[in-house]
């Protein structure tokens, strides 16, 4: 769940790419990095934290040129803790390629080895970004033996590479000399929309980003959404070409996205991402009928913030008074992306705080995006309960997920999710401590998003029903991903332990 820009002016754009960049920073808070040209050289700045951290003044100096590319990283593949790991990844040939990318490979394994053995290329990390930068370089050079680089010979490569790859890309790419290029997979699962500007000099300026309030935050006008499949080539001159590349062309955007990962203020594949929280909302009202009395619930509250659209428009249908309970601290990163149980659990006292006199002597319905891990929720009913809640009842914007994510969002295991293993609703509400649970069905699910867009013919539901819209993820993948999600896990504690031991030798 990477966010990723890429902006083509006739003026300097280091200034853009880190406004825009900071408008994503939703979709990531491990890394960010921005690479600019000049000519044809590079100007690369890149580190682990977030965006105000990563880049100085100084950093932005050097980051010189009228085109460029940014991302913010949300590690869902390799090791997290690395910079190496940070995008952009750079390549020399051909002609010099750096990509940013936004997704996830599931035969990211396969392909290190045809890399290696075949096309004879060096992966220097973990990370399947540099992975997919490496095929595309090799079909490139491929498609332009004995030829320039032109519009045919790009399409050609990235219809080539959409043959090998599997798994959800988003791909923003320049090549030295020859422009920009954004592409995305033949599902379309990770977002990607490009947006149009007339500069001070009366020249079109071309903007693509994984979410339109990039665009807005801007100044760009959307034009439209990458198609799934599609490939954008932005030349030297400015000239926009665009192609359909893939052959199998299924769209089925990731409906997470709607659902939590996105901001409200988004629109993705024509489809409002307020709205649909809205709608989830309402499909969300119905459930509850069906299980809690209306007469025992005085109050409605979101957990901030990305429930609060939901939840105002549950306590409207529902006829009930809708208060704000929880106040935030916007100064604590997000903890779903954090890693580990314990950052997770600690963190999420310091950025949410409970009004008792929101609380006392009331029965609360507290109204969620969506339960992964179960950590927060937990969290958060115990301090319910210690504000002076007489009940307190929780209710899901999303389905239980019950299955691992494998397209770029950080849910790999099913052991780590609360409601993995076939867990049943009863079992998860004793775990939670609510006096009761709803979750949304993924019939509502499904109709509150996809009725707002009936073009859009299906979605990635995977998490929430184990259907893998790619056809590639088998039981043995998924045994996989699991093992080096405990590798790494492994070697991460043993790491903070040596560090540890380290420190007490120096004291």
């Amino acid at each position: 769940m990477c966010g990723i820009v890429a902006l083509y002016s006739s003026s300097p754009v280091n200034q853009r790419l880190y406004d825009a960049l900071l408008l994503l920073q939703h979709r990531g808070q491990d890394a960010a990095g921005i690479c600019t040209v000049e000519g044809r050289t590079f100007h690369m700045h890149k580190a682990m934290g977030l965006v105000r951290d990563v880049f100085r003044t100084r950093n932005m100096r050097d980051l010189l040129g009228n085109c460029g590319i940014g991302q913010v990283r949300y590690p869902t593949q390799g090791n997290a803790g690395s910079n190496n790991e940070s995008q952009p990844f750079y390549v020399n040939a051909p002609y010099g390629l750096v990509m940013a990318h936004n997704g996830n490979l599931t035969n990211a394994e396969t392909l290190l080895w045809e890399l290696y053995d075949h096309d004879r290329r060096h992966i220097n990390t973990t990370s399947d970004s540099e992975v997919l930068l490496n095929v595309f370089a090799n079909e490139l050079q491929l498609a332009t033996q004995g030829k320039h680089l032109d519009e045919d010979c790009l399409f050609d490569a990235i219809k080539s590479m959409h043959k090998r790859l599997k798994g959800s890309y988003a791909v923003v790419c320049m090549i030295s000399g020859h422009g920009l290029v954004a592409f995305r997979d033949p599902h379309g699962l990770r977002p990607l929309c490009i947006g149009t500007n007339t500069a001070e000099d009366g020249t079109t300026e071309y903007m693509v980003a994984s979410e339109s309030v990039a665009l807005e935050g801007s100044e760009f006008k959307l034009l439209r959404d990458v198609e799934p499949g599609e490939a954008i080539w932005i030349d030297e001159k400015g000239n926009l070409h665009s192609r359909q590349c893939a052959e199998d062309v299924k769209m089925a955007p990731c409906i997470f996205e709607y659902v939590y990962l996105a901001r409200p203020d988004s629109t993705i594949d024509g489809i409002s991402v307020y709205a649909a929280r809205l709608r989830l909302g309402e499909k969300l009202a119905e459930e509850i009928k069906k299980t809690i009395p209306l007469d025992e619930i005085d109050v409605v509250m979101p957990i901030p913030d990305s429930s609060r659209p939901a939840a105002a428009q549950l306590a409207k249908v529902l006829g009930l008074e809708y208060r704000e309970g929880f106040i935030k601290n916007r100064y604590v990163g997000r903890t779903f992306i954090m890693p580990g149980q314990a950052i997770r659990k600690k963190s999420v006292r310091q950025k949410l705080n409970a009004m008792p006199v929101e609380f006392k002597d009331k029965r609360v319905l507290l109204v969620d995006d969506s339960i992964v891990r179960g950590t927060t929720i937990t969290e958060i009913v115990k301090m319910a309960r210690q504000s002076g809640a007489r009940k307190v009842y929780v209710a899901s914007g999303a389905p239980p997920v019950r299955f691992p994510n494998v397209y770029g969002i950080d849910m790999p295991t099913t052991n780590e999710l609360i409601a993995g293993n076939g867990k049943d609703v009863e079992s998860i509400r004793k775990e939670i401590g609510a006096d009761a649970l709803v979750y949304q069905t993924i019939e509502g699910m499904r109709e509150a998003v996809g009725g707002l867009n009936p073009a859009v013919p299906d979605f990635d539901c995977s998490c929430f029903d184990g259907r893998y819209v790619t056809g590639d993820v088998s039981p043995a993948y998924l045994n996989f991903i699991e093992g080096q999600r405990k590798a790494a896990k492994e070697a991460k504690k043993k790491a903070e332990k040596e560090a540890e031991k380290e420190a007490e030798k120096e004291e």
